[in-house]
């Protein structure tokens, strides 16, 4: 009995200590990665798409500097993550998940002249930003506020919908923010400005 007593609170310590390692390292990174992907696709859609294909003719693939800059998402423990990651069904076909994308999809065709001119641009944290409203009159100025806070209140929505339906912690909600924005700024085309981790501006190459 008193051999128990001696070691059953350090192996206790121990299981726990484990069990925590175990959750940071079974993060689905790769999985959601794959989910932020398939979901800016469809909420971007053909349009963009089109878009992209014709940069590449003109000058190459566009390519992007931004890495991403993941929060504890750095293990390494990578090969026990990478395979779990592969063995991951992310969750994207929640009602919630799917009303929000619609509404994305539906929003874009207004933010897109802003976006092209530069008067938005994406965020590290898979948002958007206003840059500058040099030239806008009042009424698009309000109008673009408007947009950036309802495209960003339904992105957060997104995201916390995503870790719920999917049984993620909750204060991994910002990993799954920046896997998102690295999808956002890989999939924008040229001429859109982004935000690096750095917190500056760059220009979409």
């Amino acid at each position: 009995m008193r051999r128990i007593s001696k070691w059953g609170a350090p192996l206790l310590i121990m299981m726990l200590v484990f069990s925590c390692i175990t959750i940071n390292i079974y993060f689905p990174a790769a999985a959601v990665q794959k989910a932020a992907d398939r979901i800016v696709d469809e909420v971007w859609g053909e349009k963009l798409k089109e878009k992209m294909k014709e940069q590449k003719k003109d000058g190459g693939e566009p390519q992007s500097r931004y890495e991403l800059d993941g929060r504890g998402l750095k293990i390494r423990f990578a090969f026990l993550q990478e395979a779990y990651a592969q063995e991951a069904d992310i969750n994207v076909t929640t009602p919630a998940i799917r009303a929000i994308k619609k509404a994305l999809k539906k929003r874009l065709e207004l933010l897109k002249p802003y976006l092209d001119r530069g008067n938005i641009g994406l965020t590290s944290d898979g948002l958007l930003a206003v840059r500058n409203s040099a030239g806008l009159s009042l009424k698009k100025r309000a109008e673009l506020k408007r947009l950036v806070e309802a495209e960003n209140k339904d992105r957060n929505a997104l995201y916390l919908e995503i870790a719920r339906a999917n049984n993620i912690s909750p204060d991994r909600v910002e990993d799954i923010k920046r896997i998102f924005a690295k999808s956002w700024i890989k999939k924008a085309p040229s001429g859109w400005w982004y935000q690096g981790p750095d917190g500056k501006w760059k220009l979409k190459k």
